[in-house]
C-alpha cells in the first residue's frame, strides 16, 4: 500500500493573503469538544520542533476517533493510504495568524505573524516559501 505524506522540509508556510488576523491569536475554545484548530495549536505550540505534520494530523485524528494504542499503527497506515490535506489548509495560517516553519528534519513550530521570528523566517531565502491556502476564491 502506497503511503502519502503531508510533511515538508526546510519550508515556511506564511499566513494566507486573505487572513483577517493582524497578529497570532489562539483559536477559541467553544465547548469541551475542542476544534481541530485548537488541537493543532496546542500540540504544535507546546512542542516546537518535536512533531512532523503527519504526526500532528494523525494524532488529532486518533484523538477524535478515540483510538487505543493497539489500533494506532494500522489506523495510521490506513489514514495515510489516501492523500490528506497539508497544513497549508489549516486554520492556523489561514485564519489565526500563525506561520508554520519546518526544519531540515521536517519537524515544525509555529510563529505569530507579528513576531520577529516570523519576519526573519519570511525573509529567509534558504527556505522554500508557501502561502497558506486562501479562504476565498480570487476573482
Amino acid at each position: 500500500m502506497k503511503l502519502h505524506t503531508t510533511n515538508y522540509i526546510n519550508t515556511f508556510i506564511e499566513v494566507a493573503d486573505d487572513s483577517p488576523a493582524l497578529q497570532g491569536e489562539a483559536p477559541p475554545q467553544k465547548d469541551e469538544k475542542r476544534s481541530v484548530a485548537s488541537l493543532q495549536f496546542e500540540l504544535i505550540r507546546k512542542n516546537p520542533y518535536v512533531y512532523t505534520s503527519d504526526d500532528v494530523l494523525f494524532d488529532i485524528y486518533a484523538e477524535k476517533h478515540e483510538l487505543i494504542d493497539s489500533e494506532r499503527e494500522e489506523a495510521r497506515q490506513t489514514f495515510f493510504s489516501k492523500g490528506q490535506p497539508c497544513l497549508r489548509s489549516s486554520p492556523l495560517p489561514k485564519r489565526y495568524g500563525w506561520g508554520i516553519h519546518y526544519d531540515a528534519e521536517g519537524k515544525m513550530a509555529i510563529y505569530a505573524l507579528e513576531s520577529k521570528e516570523y519576519k526573519a523566517l519570511a525573509a529567509d531565502s534558504s527556505l522554500h516559501h508557501l502561502k497558506a491556502m486562501r479562504s476565498k476564491r480570487a476573482l
